[in-house]
């Protein structure tokens, strides 16, 4: 792969990168509670003021982008300026939800908050299906001493529906369709784990049972090392990028199971992928320990994502 070129920088704590037709990259600032127009000079615009912690985003079929509001985490700085790292729950947490924003106005209504009558609690990523609906995954809270059990949703953007697929599952974080959307991926954040579950119907999937999972999943990838994972995208041929925490970069693992190659950025908090450029071969990386945006050639296309890239 080419060398990283570094888009922009300053950005506090950026994750959910959407690459637009017109060449910017739409991503939350989590540390900032913004969502936030990155132009390819690097020059930056606030969209909206989200509050909270805005964390995965998508663009859903009505145009508007939608966002997994995590509620706001406590954070630590680092050595250098612009350095920080999510630690825990933030003192002023009060629900997690989902967001739809206006990318015109800025306007932004709360779509969910919770599903029947449970509290969202740190909703985290985010995809839509070719028919409109919306997959996502809750990761939950830490907290000094505790932390939830996370969960995966599916739920419809006028508002009629929300239920919830999976649960019990640990920090889920990344979530992805296969190319032919029979198969829905999700990345464990501890442990770095990739779980696959067949799609069986409009927010259904199969599970199997125990001893081969605790969480229903089929175990596609679970390299050794100090890894943890975050979001993912898919590439075109199936194949699936999960950025990659700790040893920074993104892994990319076969629907098979094995790694494909492992890409290493030399960012310890390396949270998210998505494909843009003409040919879906940029790939644009948000390295939110330094606070960067960050694009390189892939070797791949990526998957053309639903209501953006057709």
């Amino acid at each position: 792969m080419s060398k990283i070129r570094i888009i922009t920088d300053g950005l506090m704590f950026p994750e959910g990168p959407i690459a637009m037709p017109d060449g910017s990259v739409v991503l939350v600032e989590i540390g900032r509670g913004t969502l936030t127009r990155v132009f390819p000079d690097g020059k930056k615009e606030i969209i909206a003021e989200t509050g909270g912690g805005p964390n995965g985003a998508a663009i859903g079929p009505d145009g508007h982008c939608y966002v997994c509001n995590n509620g706001g985490f406590a954070f630590e700085r680092g050595p250098q300026p612009g350095n920080m790292r999510s630690i825990g729950q933030a003192a002023d947490y009060k629900t997690g939800r989902i967001e739809r924003i206006d990318l015109n106005t800025g306007k932004i209504e709360r779509l969910y908050d919770s599903c029947n009558g449970r509290k969202l609690k740190g909703p985290n990523d985010i995809v839509f299906d070719r028919n409109g609906g919306f997959w996502f995954t809750d990761l939950g809270k830490v907290r000094e001493r505790d932390m939830d059990r996370g969960a995966v949703y599916y739920a419809k953007t006028d508002g009629s529906m929300i239920k919830e697929v999976i649960q019990p599952i640990m920090t889920p974080n990344g979530i992805g369709l296969s190319p032919d959307e029979k198969t829905l991926y999700v990345a464990e954040t501890e442990g770095a784990r990739l779980f696959a579950y067949p799609i069986t119907g409009e927010g259904e999937v199969s599970k199997i049972g125990f001893p081969p999972s605790l969480n229903g999943g089929k175990l596609v990838n679970a390299d050794g090392g100090w890894r943890r994972f975050d979001s993912l995208a898919l590439e075109e041929n199936g194949n699936i990028c999960v950025a990659t925490l700790m040893t920074g970069g993104v892994t990319v693992a076969h629907p098979d199971g094995s790694t494909v190659e492992f890409f290493e950025t030399g960012d310890p908090y390396t949270t998210n992928i998505c494909f843009g450029g003409a040919d879906l071969k940029t790939a644009f990386l948000t390295l939110s320990w330094a606070g960067q945006l960050a694009a390189v050639d892939w070797p791949r296309a990526g998957l053309p994502l639903n209501f953006l890239n057709k």
